[in-house]
């Protein structure tokens, strides 16, 4: 249908008056380009009209509006208490991983990682250094293992609201710490 139409189109300029076509010598008639009488011209300039693209960018980045960042929020238990939970999984993790590899290597290093000579070793330790030891190891296992469970309770859809958000919030941090310093003094 389209290509009929195309057709028709150029027979009509082909059949159209000779003045007609003069005024429209700027478009090319199928027949003016089958027989080489049409020849696009085009002003030639001395000076690129191209410009860098990165600098296109940049102005263009200056001209979008700001979003809003984080430093206009205020803090929220949220925030801490997501990005803590990450972090301490990390650092339980890493330090079982880092442990394990040691304890697997240790034969072919001649190192004793056998559960007397760690303990022996430790319990050298004056009693700040033992205390400081165990809380720092238990710390991230307690927050981590506390906050999980508070996930878990909102998997079943308890605790959503925002007030109990924040209110499970503080309350896991407070058992988190009281029970990291519990065994730490054990």
């Amino acid at each position: 249908m389209i290509s009929q139409k195309v057709a028709q189109q150029s027979l009509r300029r082909l059949a159209a008056p000779s003045a007609l076509t003069s005024s429209m010598a700027k478009f090319a008639t199928p027949a003016a380009i089958a027989t080489g009488r049409y020849m696009q011209m085009r002003p030639t300039s001395t000076t690129p009209t191209t410009t860098d693209p990165t600098k296109i960018l940049a102005q263009q980045r200056l001209k979008r509006p700001v979003s809003p960042h984080l430093s206009i929020y205020r803090p929220q238990i949220t925030w801490y208490a997501s990005g803590l939970h990450r972090i301490t999984g990390s650092v339980a993790s890493g330090a079982l991983y880092t442990f394990a590899a040691a304890y697997l290597v240790a034969p072919v290093f001649g190192w004793h990682l056998e559960s007397a000579s760690i303990a022996a070793a430790f319990g050298s330790l004056p009693f700040a250094a033992k205390f400081l030891v165990k809380l720092g190891l238990a710390m991230p296992f307690t927050y981590h293992s506390i906050n999980g469970v508070r996930h878990l309770l909102w998997d079943t859809g308890r605790f959503l609201t925002n007030k109990q958000v924040i209110q499970t919030g503080w309350a896991m941090i407070g058992l988190s710490t009281i029970s990291a310093l519990a065994l730490a003094l054990l």
